[in-house]
């Protein structure tokens, strides 16, 4: 059976199309400085505008601690959200015993950290924001007073 060019061409096109959503190139990607430097960009905000107008402004759907698919999140050591990039519905929320899809509390985890460590990477995976997939996904933090400021990239 044959097919004309112009079917052909409907055909390729369709096949591109469906494949775009999930084809994410590295130029959509944050790296591991944009997370250092978005994480210090927050910091900064809490520290001058306050906690409460910081987290407003962190909180989606503001765009201002948002570069491609890096966000912030902000912790108390309890686990509670209290700014959340792409999720208003986690602010508020108390996430100490939230999984990833191997089973592992992140959270709790990332609060632990914050502890004992005060700056650090962590591994977990996520829902990427791109293409809405479960990717491996490394988080910086830093410990601010009683609070983890963190920022993630998609491996």
């Amino acid at each position: 059976m044959k097919l004309s060019i112009s079917l052909m061409s409907t055909l390729g096109a369709l096949v591109l199309a469906a494949a775009l959503p999930t084809a994410v190139l590295a130029q959509d990607r944050a790296s591991k400085d944009d997370a250092v430097s978005m994480v210090a960009k927050g910091i900064a905000a809490i520290k001058s505008k306050g906690a409460d107008a910081a987290y407003v402004e962190m909180t989606a759907p503001n765009k201002t601690f948002v570069n491609k698919d890096l966000y912030l999140v902000v912790y108390d050591m309890n686990g509670n959200c209290l700014a959340h990039g792409q999720n208003p519905k986690q602010v508020g929320k108390a996430l100490i015993g939230l999984k990833d899809p191997d089973g592992k509390e992140f959270v709790r985890e990332r609060v632990e950290l914050a502890k004992s460590k005060g700056k650090f990477w962590q591994d977990y995976k996520f829902t990427d924001p791109l293409t809405k997939t479960v990717q491996p996904k490394q988080m910086y933090c830093e410990k601010l007073g009683e609070t983890a400021v963190c920022g993630g990239i998609y491996k």
